[in-house]
């Protein structure tokens, strides 16, 4: 049971804030801290809410400067309540998971790993999948290593007979002959459920040898092939015992492809991290009856100063938040703080007792160090990818940072210009380019409001202002550099939006179309670039770019006004009747050349017939024109 509860705490200074601390309840819960734009910060869980929360606040200093920086940005405070630390923490997760708040533990790769999914159907299919649907279906994975997915699902293709058609095959399906035996059946790696060929019991019992392989029981299917390869020889069904034969071959070379030197024949997931600077790697490698059937790992961010055991509750909560099987035993390379509680959140999601092992013999710990070598190595290639991204700024970029003396590579630009004419319908672009290229994904729009005559300044000032308290409002990606489309004026207006909104660590250039000139802040004169210099081509291209994107849109907000206001001097016409037959004829000209009986099915016949005299005596006074133009000439 979960109880919300939202306590404003003080806006002025520490001291009210402490006294509204003084309120909150010593019960389990979620506690969730925001700024003054009510933007979220950080999300905890704790046993007790008022404990928990005032440590924050017990003394000046932390000795972490981020926790420091958090604490003096907290306004706000939301708790809620739950009946036991368990629920708390099963909350706390989701909720991180959803909204990702700024200063948690962040988990750092966003990309869907796939899945090998047995389907929920008579005749069930085997395959690879990156969705995951509660439809139920029997899910394996995430596989983080593709090569490891690519050799099970091959070895399965190998030894099980599954059919590779996307039916869905059931007693009508059969009945009705709906589909033939393909090629799959005649090379005998199908058994043709499609025509009936094979009964459902009998392909669901191989179904279920496959589900044992995915889970690691391989000696247990072993067993049943030698078996099953006895049985069919003392029948004197040689060929078929031949066949049993060829599949424990098969399973064999993948047992010993996973074999773990010096594991248990137990089932056992070990937990890993390796932490460096901000950056931290986890990784879980599963074991099942002894052998390693897989890892997986996960990149963290956000992590100075915080303790392993936080990152390892972090890395068991991201694994087994979405799986649907945990082993009965767990090994972690660092004690858990909160172990019990997570103890009874694994029994909770596995239905049985889960053991927290960390490592007390010598050769778990060996292989403990083993493993953490494997995550201390993905880090390190983590970095190396980083370094050679850095590397590979194009030399546009480089030059524009040496040509406008900034202390870092404008990697992200964002650039703005304002479109109207004669002060209608005035609206504003601003277009982003990422190492040098156009991110379409990021270009934005805006319809200038509240101005009653042209004002390219105030325009501006607008369009900047509202991008970036937006930027702000969402958490999103502020720019390397600001290029604004104008010289002294518009680049002073766009400074003032900045000021407002208290952004003063993002430089900004002004670029005036007459002579190229750069304009920046604080600065008299203008400075201009040669001709022929790589930063001058890229400000020109994504200035241009800038200017036609808010030519075009700045076209389609005239184009619909202008088709607008025509229907709207038909009498009896106004703009809902001037829209239904705009979506009914496409546009003006369509309305122009609509027959009577075509326009009195949308409009009725009195306004159909108003329209058609609208439209004729424009004609007519257009004829007139030209006839006495004629005559003058």
């Amino acid at each position: 049971m979960e109880k919300q509860v939202r306590i404003q705490v003080g806006k002025s200074d520490n001291e009210q804030l402490r006294q509204k601390l003084e309120t909150l309840p010593a019960s389990p819960g979620v506690y969730q801290f925001r700024d003054k734009h009510g933007s979220l910060l950080y999300i905890g869980k704790a046993q007790s809410i008022r404990n928990r929360v005032r440590q924050y606040f017990q003394s000046r200093s932390s000795g972490s400067p981020r926790l420091d920086l958090m604490i003096s940005k907290i306004h706000d405070v939301e708790i809620i309540l739950t009946d036991s630390d368990v629920e708390a923490l099963i909350l706390e997760a989701n909720l991180v998971k959803q909204y990702g708040p700024r200063y948690n533990v962040r988990l750092k790769d966003d990309k869907s790993f796939p899945y090998i999914v047995i389907t929920n159907e008579p005749y069930p299919r085997v395959f690879v999948t990156r969705q995951v649907r509660r439809d139920g279906s029997r899910y394996f994975g995430p596989y983080t290593d593709v090569k490891t997915m690519r050799y099970a699902l091959k070895t399965i293709r190998d030894i099980f007979k599954i059919r590779s058609c996307n039916y869905y095959i059931d007693d009508e399906f059969i009945r009705q002959k709906k589909a033939r035996i393909c090629l799959d059946y005649h090379i005998k790696k199908c058994d043709g459920p499609c025509e009936g060929l094979v009964s459902e019991a009998s392909y669901n019992r191989m179904i279920d040898q496959v589900e044992s392989l995915l889970k690691g029981r391989t000696e247990q299917l072993m067993k049943q092939f030698e078996e099953e390869m006895k049985k069919l020889s003392g029948e004197l069904k040689f060929e078929e015992a031949a066949d049993y034969r060829d599949k424990m071959e098969s399973l064999q070379v993948y047992s010993e492809h996973q074999k773990v030197e010096g594991a248990e024949n137990i089932d056992r997931d070990i937990f890993v991290t390796a932490v460096e600077g901000d950056d931290a790697c986890g990784v879980v490698f599963k074991i099942r009856e002894g052998k390693l059937i897989g890892r997986q790992h996960f990149y963290f961010d956000n992590v100075e100063g915080k303790p392993e055991a936080e990152i390892l509750e972090k890395l068991i909560q991201s694994c087994y938040i979405d799986d649907t099987y945990i082993p009965s035993e767990i090994m972690v390379s660092s004690e858990i703080e909160n172990s019990d509680m997570l103890r009874q959140w694994l029994h909770k999601r596995s239905g049985y007792e889960i053991s927290v092992l960390y490592g007390e013999d010598d050769n778990d710990r060996k292989l403990l160090r083993m493993f953490k070598l494997n995550a201390k190595f993905l880090l390190d290639e983590l970095k190396i990818q980083r370094k050679k991204r850095g590397e590979f700024i194009p030399k546009s970029i480089q030059a524009l940072q040496k040509d406008l003396r900034l202390q870092m590579p404008p990697i992200r630009i964002e650039c703005f210009d304002v479109s109207n004419i004669q002060g209608s319908d005035i609206v504003a672009s601003m277009v982003c380019f990422d190492s040098a290229k156009p991110k379409k994904s990021e270009y934005r729009k805006f319809r200038i409001t509240d101005m009653t005559h042209p004002d390219d300044f105030a325009s501006m000032r607008q369009a900047v202002y509202r991008r970036y308290k937006r930027v702000l409002e969402e958490q999103a990606q502020l720019p390397d550099l600001i290029v604004i489309d104008g010289g002294k004026g518009q680049l002073s207006s766009a400074l003032e939006a900045l000021q407002q909104l208290q952004i003063t660590d993002i430089p900004m250039i002004g670029l005036a179309k007459r002579l190229e000139e750069i304009y920046m802040p604080g600065v008299q004169d203008p400075q201009t670039l040669p001709k022929a210099s790589p930063s001058l081509r890229l400000l020109q291209r994504i200035r241009d770019e800038a200017h036609r994107f808010a030519v075009t849109y700045h076209r389609q907000v005239r184009s619909k006004r202008t088709m607008q206001s025509e229907l709207d001097m038909v009498d009896g016409i106004g703009k809902k009747r001037a829209t239904m037959l705009l979506e009914v004829f496409g546009s003006v000209q369509g309305v122009k050349h609509a027959t009577e009986e075509q326009l009195a099915e949308v409009v009725g016949e009195k306004l159909a017939e108003k329209i058609r005299m609208y439209f004729h005596e424009q004609v007519e006074d257009l004829e007139t024109a030209n006839g006495k133009k004629t005559d003058n000439s």
